[in-house]
């Protein structure tokens, strides 16, 4: 389990989080939705404490981690796969090399069990026989592809997706959406998917978390989100079916 209570976060005199609340329960996809600029993605790197909370309490695991120095988090972060908005994969190595990276600095396994490890997730995700191609010979979403791979390849317990479907076309957006949620059922984790596409949000989500003027605003299943009668909530989905 995952648990946000009142998180603060402002950058210079910006408030950009002001007592967010949220819990993600194990084997759930939370699905974290907002205007832009609302923190979204800072959620996600206040989780992996790639920056650190003004005020609040984060704990992981029944573990308070709002205050871990770096050394204190490795263990956590190692139960966690992050899907980067770009991908963020290591230009200057090949796929097998970007895939097999954690499990090369973390784990004692040999090079056959690695390679065995990193065409299984590849498999998963629809991409056999990639492993000796470049990030720059890849598409957009076959990208996004190899990252989940990479995320997946530590057998992780949580994965975060910060805007998994930006910038890909319809079809290979689906595509990533059903690997999303059959990477929760197939994989047994528990996932946080930062999104603006709400054809994703209602296709992966279990629940929904509506960031609005700093605080969680709506936490509840998408079938209430869509049953709301909050102004705000009936203009978001309205947008939301204009341009999807």
């Amino acid at each position: 389990m995952i648990h946000l209570k009142n998180i603060h976060k402002s950058f210079g005199n910006a408030e950009v989080l002001t007592g967010v609340d949220m819990q993600i329960d194990e084997g759930q996809t939370m699905v974290i939705l907002g205007k832009s600029g609302s923190g979204k993605s800072v959620l996600l790197k206040l989780i992996l404490r790639l920056m650190s909370a003004d005020a609040g309490t984060i704990i992981i695991d029944d573990e308070d981690t709002t205050t871990f120095t770096e050394e204190q988090m490795v263990p956590v972060r190692k139960k966690m796969g992050m899907l980067f908005q770009s991908a963020a994969l290591f230009d200057s190595i090949n796929v097998q090399e970007n895939v097999a990276y954690m499990l090369r600095e973390h784990t004692g396994m040999s090079n056959r069990e690695i390679e065995d490890r990193v065409e299984e997730v590849l498999s998963f995700v629809q991409l056999s026989g990639v492993q000796e191609k470049m990030p720059s010979d890849l598409s957009g979403g076959m990208k996004k592809r190899v990252a989940l791979a990479r995320a997946l390849a530590f057998k992780p317990r949580y994965l975060l997706y910060d805007e998994p479907t930006t910038g890909l076309d319809p079809l290979t957006a689906k595509t990533i959406n059903e690997l999303i949620r059959n990477t929760q059922e197939a994989h047994d984790v528990t996932s946080i998917v930062v999104t603006h596409d709400l054809i994703s949000a209602f296709y992966v989500g279990d629940r929904f978390a509506l960031i609005r003027d700093g605080v969680v605003s709506f936490s509840g299943t998408p079938d209430e989100f869509k049953a709301s009668t909050d102004p705000f909530i009936v203009e978001y989905l309205a947008c939301g079916r204009e341009y999807n």
